[in-house]
């Protein structure tokens, strides 16, 4: 099945029908960049509730931050509970080796990348990331911004990049669209912000929407595949 995060979450209400729906990663924005920041107050009472209320069937929770340090991120990796970071900035590959949680590193792809080079990067960087249990993320550059941008990527692209390599596709991704782009990209993964929002909040029926929407797909393709 495609993996689902769900990311950008402030409230307890949407990580519990996020869970509920069957999200597979919960997402928190460290970034203060970020219209959709948590203080590490904040974090913890989420992660807590989460974890009090399903125990180790919760879905890991990720940290989301943009060209911090590596020892703020394992200190709030620690006092947050999180359980991956991501690194949705300009942060070199290499700072994996730094951090004491497994990574989702974001590739920015600008309208001047292609599929080989894109993938060349992956070859050659994304072994460090899976052999410690991580991930890539791919989305579309916008400049000076750092995800959340709700921005489409070129399907094209990441569907020829996803025969290669498995990757979390993000970007302009909503309950009305997911289902194509499962079809199209056969991403490992999805990640969705903003697209299950109404007026800037987490809404918990496009959340819910979106999973099912994502879990349909996964049906068809699988219907598809009996059949070869």
């Amino acid at each position: 099945m495609t993996a689902v995060k769900i990311c950008g979450l402030r409230e307890i209400a949407h990580v519990m029908a996020a869970t509920k729906a069957g999200a597979d990663y919960l997402g928190m924005i460290f970034a203060t960049q970020s219209s959709r920041t948590v203080t590490p107050e904040q974090a913890q009472t989420m992660t807590s509730s989460l974890r009090a209320s399903y125990g180790r069937a919760a879905p890991p929770v990720v940290g989301v931050f943009v060209n911090e340090i590596p020892e703020r991120m394992n200190e709030l990796a620690d006092i947050c509970g999180l359980d991956l970071l991501q690194l949705s900035g300009d942060e070199p590959w290499s700072i994996v080796q730094t951090l004491n949680r497994p990574v989702i590193k974001a590739v920015r792809v600008t309208a001047d990348h292609t599929a080989e080079a894109v993938a060349a990067e992956l070859a050659r960087e994304l072994p460090q990331l899976a052999t410690r249990g991580g991930h890539c993320l791919v989305e579309s550059h916008v400049t000076g911004r750092y995800g959340g941008t709700g921005q489409q990527m070129d399907w094209g692209l990441a569907a020829a990049v996803a025969t290669r390599f498995p990757l979390l596709l993000s970007g302009g991704l909503a309950p009305e669209n997911i289902a194509q782009a499962v079809g199209q990209v056969c991403p490992w993964g999805v990640d969705v912000s903003s697209g299950v929002e109404t007026g800037g909040v987490k809404n918990s029926e496009k959340i819910r929407a979106f999973i099912a929407a994502v879990r349909a797909a996964d049906a068809v393709a699988a219907a598809k595949g009996a059949k070869a």
